[in-house]
């Protein structure tokens, strides 16, 4: 079999390791032979690869990895690339979550006005990017895992770039919900559907081994038996989670519960600081000589699975692992009648090396497409806004946001959402 290229560009990222160990354990799925890390930071940069080359020396794989500050120095042949970006760092993303709460909105870094902050800041780079990849290596496959992973890969696509989106919401559950039933993860298989950070379990299988066709559904005894387990770790309350019947996914909460949500924001502190708290001591500890394993403090930088998700995915798509059931973003095409062909949903695919096939979902009920059709136009009006620029599209895609809504407020989040971000917006 042969051994793969893969470019990660972000590659300086602390998270880098979480792949890398993934990479390493699961070997005989996704055979390796180069690795090579993109990122501008260069310092950053050998700091991750050093380490890297030790989780790949302690595991005995055989992978070279190396580094380059310029994207169309690494991709060349390379297989897949994979873009694990953060634009404006960890200091953006602490202004995405506070300002909003200047005018009563949640602030986060993919839903509302933060969320759209940060995809004005993201398309354009990612855009850039991909259009290096295309000239230097057109059949490479991009994965995006930058967030807001529905909107980058629908701009990613509407390009006509070969690319597909990842989240690690649906293996989170997949896990979790094998975990509560004692059963192989490879035997659960998920009825996930909506949009990226938008979704909803509304069932779940467990096979009757793995690749089968048939299973039981398991849904209404994981609420009966783990219910309260399941209600705090989405952060929602059980009461209704057993109303809705299905469980949604942590991101609900902000619209469920947002003004909840708004008063804790206001009297704690930003998820940014403290992942950037963790991030300075994670480089503290990469830059031991002797470190040759992730550290466990990772876990608690969030993006947990992504390892075994991109694994599987890239797996599937280059042919080494063969075709599987996974949950991805990618183009609608009728999936959803009520959606534009060209929205990015999340959804189950069948993926192979021919590509990526959504499977047919049974109609969605109305208290959930609702919310899935209203939040599908924001995301084609936050796409306009990052690719064509001006104060008028920002506000528009704000009007449009369910969580904004009114004129008043959506004038107030543009200028706030403007004054923070000139530096990243060309026609600001």
């Amino acid at each position: 079999m042969r051994a793969l290229k893969l470019c990660i560009v972000g590659g300086g990222s602390t998270y880098t390791p979480e792949l890398i160990d993934g990479f390493a354990r699961l070997r005989d799925t996704l055979p390796i032979g180069e690795i090579v890390l993109i990122d501008p930071a260069v310092d950053r940069l050998e700091l991750i690869a050093g380490l890297a080359r030790r989780i790949f020396a302690k595991q005995g794989h055989q992978a070279t990895v190396s580094t380059a500050t310029s994207v169309a120095d690494g991709v060349d042949n390379a297989d897949a690339v994979l873009l694990q970006l953060r634009i404006g760092g960890q200091a953006a993303r602490n202004e995405d979550e506070r300002w909003p709460l200047e005018c009563g909105c949640v602030g986060q870094e993919t839903t509302g006005a933060g969320g759209l902050a940060k995809a004005l800041r993201t398309v354009p780079a990612v855009l850039d990017i991909a259009e290096q990849v295309r000239r230097a290596n057109p059949e490479a496959w991009i994965i995006d895992f930058t967030n807001p992973v529905g909107i980058v890969t629908r701009a990613l696509q509407s390009a006509g770039h070969k690319a597909v989106g990842l989240c690690n919401v649906a293996i989170g559950f997949q896990r979790k919900f094998a975990a509560h039933l004692g059963v192989d993860p490879e035997l659960i298989r998920l009825d996930h559907v909506g949009l990226n950070h938008l979704t909803w379990v509304r069932g779940v299988t467990v096979l009757d081994h793995p690749g089968a066709g048939t299973g039981h559904e398991a849904l209404p005894k994981l609420l009966a038996d783990f219910g309260a387990d399941i209600a705090a770790d989405v952060r929602l309350p059980l009461a209704l989670i057993e109303r809705l019947g299905v469980v949604p996914s942590y991101y609900l909460r902000y619209f469920y519960q947002h003004d909840v949500v708004v008063e804790e924001s206001a009297t704690t502190g930003s998820r940014a600081a403290e992942v950037a708290a963790i991030e300075r001591e994670l480089l503290d500890m990469y830059a031991d000589p002797t470190l040759d394993t992730k550290p466990e403090l990772l876990g608690k930088r969030g993006g947990a699975f992504y390892s075994e998700a991109a694994v599987q995915l890239l797996a599937a798509l280059l042919g080494t692992g063969g075709g599987s059931v996974q949950v991805v973003n990618t183009r609608n095409d009728g999936i959803l009648p009520f959606l534009p062909d060209d929205a990015v949903i999340e959804v189950p695919a069948a993926v192979d090396a021919a590509g990526v096939r959504l499977l047919p979902q049974r109609p969605i009920e109305p208290l959930f497409a609702g919310l899935i059709a209203h939040v599908t136009a924001y995301e084609q009006l936050a796409v306009q806004a990052a690719l064509e620029g001006s104060r008028d599209r920002v506000f528009r895609a704000l009007l449009a946001h369910p969580l904004v809504g009114q004129n008043e407020l959506a004038d107030q989040l543009t200028d706030r959402l403007i004054a923070h971000n000139r530096a990243y917006l060309g026609w600001a």
